[in-house]
């Protein structure tokens, strides 16, 4: 009767089969703890974060943005929705929305950007919140603050949206046209959208400030 290749397996290969084994439950278990202890700090940084951004691309509010979310259908876009960041003034009146897009054809990929506006749909800021743009070249969408600063008040009518080189009013970076032209080019549609859909997004926000005022 042959044996089975196990019983093959001398005390030494057994030692170092254990051995490996007990490592790999160590190394899962340290791995499973890291997250544990990591994962609340991570999430409250990223939060502090989006607050801050928040602060900078919304009209001055006294509500807590973060807590009141709007999910809109966007069938005309990349996305199949935005959620919605609510401003609203002491009243309870809104006074902006923010959300954040993507530029997909940026020279070095995709680029996210947080866009807000006040209640008229009028641009009151932006910011780019992360990329892989070409230092000294693309990263010119987080590093000049006067190009940055030019989209702040604009809306579908006040400028042409395009870089100057194909006939609108926004400078280019030397070097790197692909990239402003992917950022204007995302912002103009975000503002298109909004406008389209106004009313269904302002019909949902007093639908949740009606909740909230119930609870």
């Amino acid at each position: 009767m042959s044996q089975r290749p196990w019983m093959n397996i001398d005390r030494e290969q057994w030692q170092m089969v254990m051995a490996l084994f007990i490592v790999g439950l160590l190394t899962t278990f340290l791995l499973a703890l890291t997250d544990i202890f990591t994962h609340e700090p991570i999430a409250q940084a990223k939060r502090t974060a989006l607050h801050s951004a928040l602060t900078e691309v919304l009209p001055p509010y006294t509500n807590q943005p973060l807590d009141e979310t709007l999910t809109i259908a966007t069938p005309t876009l990349k996305d199949e929705h935005h959620l919605l960041y609510s401003a609203r003034d002491a009243n309870g009146n809104i006074v902006g929305f923010a959300w954040e897009t993507i530029a997909n054809d940026g020279y070095a990929g995709s680029i996210y950007i947080l866009m807000g506006v006040n209640s008229e749909g009028r641009m009151h800021a932006m910011r780019i919140t992360d990329h892989k743009e070409t230092p000294g070249l693309g990263d010119g969408i987080t590093k000049n603050q006067p190009w940055i600063d030019h989209f702040n008040g604009q809306t579908l009518n006040t400028i042409v949206w395009g870089v100057k080189k194909d006939g609108g009013d926004f400078d280019q970076f030397t070097g790197a046209t692909i990239t402003p032209r992917a950022v204007i080019k995302t912002l103009h549609q975000e503002l298109l959208w909004f406008s389209q859909s106004r009313q269904q997004i302002f019909k949902a926000a007093s639908t949740l400030n009606k909740e909230e005022n119930h609870e």
